[in-house]
């Protein structure tokens, strides 16, 4: 694979905006499909569904004002961001706006609610005694999925909520902003959906493909559609109505950014707070779209129908799309090319690969989760792995990888055999340069690997349907980098410019990101045994365990009093230990030229991710079924593990029904403890 290839399929996909349910996106959507044809693949389809999306209106912009007591708009905020240089002729860029926001023009005092956390609700309400019933509320950008920051502004009785992007999170300091540094200008703003889906897919198809004959809710009947409007700003905007604040102070310096402001909570205005309120003016509408996913097939030699390894990620972007999704769409094109190549060459791999590039990604994971749907009973039997090809870097500093436990080894091995692109680490392996960059908090002899959480194509294989996951890209350095994701995130400064002049320049990472991201798809499709170690999931799960009975142990007395015991997890990790042990053992004396015998060791393999669903759900959140994972009931982004107690003791002790609450953690502890003594049972030797 060459840099060059991928600075070129940047270019060319990055020239013109393409969002999900547009012409733009349909035509690249084309252009993609035809290069993989000519690259070799044995096919390439697109495959569409009618989903709902969300536009913003164009006779009616949405934009907030000040008013005063007449109701005259004495200011308001920008309807559009500058665009960048060289894009100032290009059509078809819609302003800032959050998808699926509710329509309307609600009039109150503000307040300032910090990042709209759960915990920043707890303080104003708790210890604070401010009320945000009937207000409407501004909070920051960052630290959560801003569909989080949505449903605790309802959940508190807010009437409307203005998100901002504040310097302190979205400008690294000594750096200027876009064109001529990296960081945000002071008239962008983070476009973005704000569902709360919670897996679910496309809202009005909840749990089965969006698809001709497919029964549907009514528009305003979607699932996870907030009832309150939204609206993003840029700080420019934010500072004008920040300085006006008046009411209490912010109760501490986590609560202050970094603008000229001294971050007034509210309610209201502090001159004239009688007669000026905060009006906001939201005629974002949704309605029913086709959208297309493409899929390409690359038959397996030895079990072509019968196991799949997939290599998936978006093409759809909000604007340009410079670094979300478009290095990860670059890479994936190489990918593809390189495999096509190899194919064309006489090669074929063992087992199955399947590409997709997914549409509508940006309005809830739409187009992945779909096509799971559809296929769900296909993938259930027969997918090995799914890898994801979202953004390749969102930094350039060190290698970021968030995967189930099975595919540790896989990628500390494979990541060894891949050159560092890093400056200083010439003829050094990447596993090296990421271990002395960001070594792991539990052991740090080993690089460090993150939960899956969402906020990307890979949650309906692995959180739905239990198909062992993994995504790898290059990342900023998160000790030292206080900034939130890469600051100029879903903006029009989002351009090819911005990848080539400050973050990529050599084309070197994301290069880097296409050899880990292709190796860990040539083994996963062409290993005689799936390249799977069950070991590194039983000390996971021993570390998951201590970890959420240290969190109990915080009310010791109440463990007592109701009775509550960890034991059953404990034991049953245990066992899990113990049987991944064994089988591991028994792996190694297979007889390698009997089909059949490896044949059922790769099953037993593949399905030891399944074994962890549980087809109930989470309580409240049916679509997410893994037991060991999901994402954080207060941050989309973020995995949480043993998800079900966690979410059980969240916030315990405020619980009117204590008994009742306690019973939920031990109902919790059961189902844990349950589904990891039947993993581990599906590890033993089939008789």
């Amino acid at each position: 694979m060459k840099a060059e290839n991928i600075k070129q399929f940047l270019r060319s996909f990055t020239k013109l905006p393409h969002l999900a349910g547009t012409e733009q996106n349909l035509l690249l959507a084309k252009q993609i499909q035809g290069q993989w044809k000519d690259f070799g693949l044995d096919s390439a389809e697109l495959v569409h569904y009618d989903v709902l999306l969300s536009y913003p209106n164009e006779k009616q912009p949405n934009y907030i004002s000040v008013i005063d007591d007449q109701g005259n708009e004495i200011f308001n905020t920008s309807l559009f961001e500058p665009p960048p240089r060289g894009y100032e002729n290009v059509t078809d860029i819609l302003p800032p706006y959050n998808a699926f926001s509710a329509q309307g023009e609600p009039e109150a005092d503000l307040v300032y609610v910090n990042y709209g956390r759960t915990e920043d609700f707890f303080k104003l309400e708790r210890e604070m005694g401010i009320n945000c019933t009937g207000k409407i509320v501004i909070a920051r950008y960052g630290k959560i999925f801003r569909g989080n920051k949505v449903k605790n502004a309802i959940l508190a009785g807010a009437q409307g909520i203005i998100l901002y992007s504040d310097p302190a999170d979205y400008c690294a300091p000594g750096v200027d902003a876009y064109p001529d540094g990296w960081n945000l200008p002071g008239g962008g703003a983070q476009r973005g959906n704000v569902l709360n889906l919670n897996g679910a897919g496309d809202p009005l198809t909840p749990g089965y493909p969006a698809k001709e004959y497919t029964f549907r809710y009514k528009v305003n009947e979607g699932v996870g559609i907030p009832k309150i409007p939204v609206h993003p700003i840029g700080y420019h905007d934010a500072e004008v109505l920040l300085r006006a604040m008046g009411g209490r102070a912010a109760p501490d310096s986590s609560w202050k950014g970094s603008l000229n402001v001294s971050y007034n909570i509210g309610p209201g205005f502090a001159v004239n707070s009688s007669t000026r309120k905060v009006r906001m003016h939201v005629h974002t509408s949704n309605k029913i779209t086709r959208i297309y996913n493409i899929i390409g097939i690359l038959r397996g030699a030895v079990e072509p129908g019968e196991q799949y390894i997939i290599l998936g990620g978006h093409r759809d972007s909000w604007v340009f799309g410079g670094i979300d999704p478009t290095t990860g769409a670059a890479v994936l094109q190489e990918v593809v090319r390189s495999f096509g190549k190899m194919k064309m060459e006489g090669w074929r791999p063992k087992r199955t690969i399947i590409f997709a590039s997914w549409d509508a990604e940006e309005f809830g994971l739409l187009g992945s989760t779909e096509w799971a749907e559809e296929n769900a009973r296909v993938l259930q039997e027969r997918a090995v792995a799914y890898i994801n090809t979202d953004s390749s870097i969102e930094g350039n500093y060190t290698l970021r990888v968030d995967c189930t436990p099975l595919l540790y080894k896989l990628v500390y091995n494979l990541t060894k055999e891949i050159l560092s692109p890093d400056e200083g680490y010439e003829n050094k392996s990447l596993y090296d340069s990421w271990l002395e960059k960001d070594p792991s908090t539990d052991n740090n002899s080993y690089p460090r690997i993150n939960k899956l959480g969402s906020g990307s194509d890979f949650e309906a294989y692995f959180q739905r349907l239990g198909i062992a996951s993994g995504r790898v890209r290059y990342t900023k350095n998160r000790k030292a980098d206080k900034f939130s994701n890469y600051p100029v995130y879903h903006t029009v400064y989002e351009t090819f410019e911005l990848v080539e002049k400050f973050y990529d320049p050599t084309f070197k990472k994301q290069l880097t990101i296409a050899q880990l991201r292709g190796k860990l798809v040539y083994e996963l499709a062409d290993s005689q045994v799936i390249p799977f170690d069950c070991r590194d999931y039983g000390e996971a799960l021993k570390g998951y365990s201590n970890r959420i009975y240290k969190l109990a142990k915080k009310h010791e007395e109440q463990l007592k009093t109701y009775k509550v015991s960890f034991d059953p997890l404990f034991s049953a990790v245990v066992n899990f230990s113990k049987a991944a042990a064994e089988f591991h053992r028994r792996l190694e004396q297979v007889d390698k030229k009997d089909p059949v015998a490896v044949r059922i060791m790769n099953d037993q393999l593949m399905f030891i991710e399944r074994a962890f669903i549980d087809p109930l759900g989470l309580p409240g959140r049916k679509f997410y079924r893994h037991v060991i994972f999901a994402p954080s009931s207060h941050n989309k982004y973020a995995g949480e593990s043993f998800p079900g107690i966690y979410d059980a003791m969240f916030d315990i002790e405020s619980q009117a029904d204590q008994r009742g609450a306690w019973e939920e953690v031990k109902r919790q502890i059961s189902i844990a403890a349950f589904t990891v003594q039947a993993a581990a049972e599906t590890l033993e030797e089939v008789a």
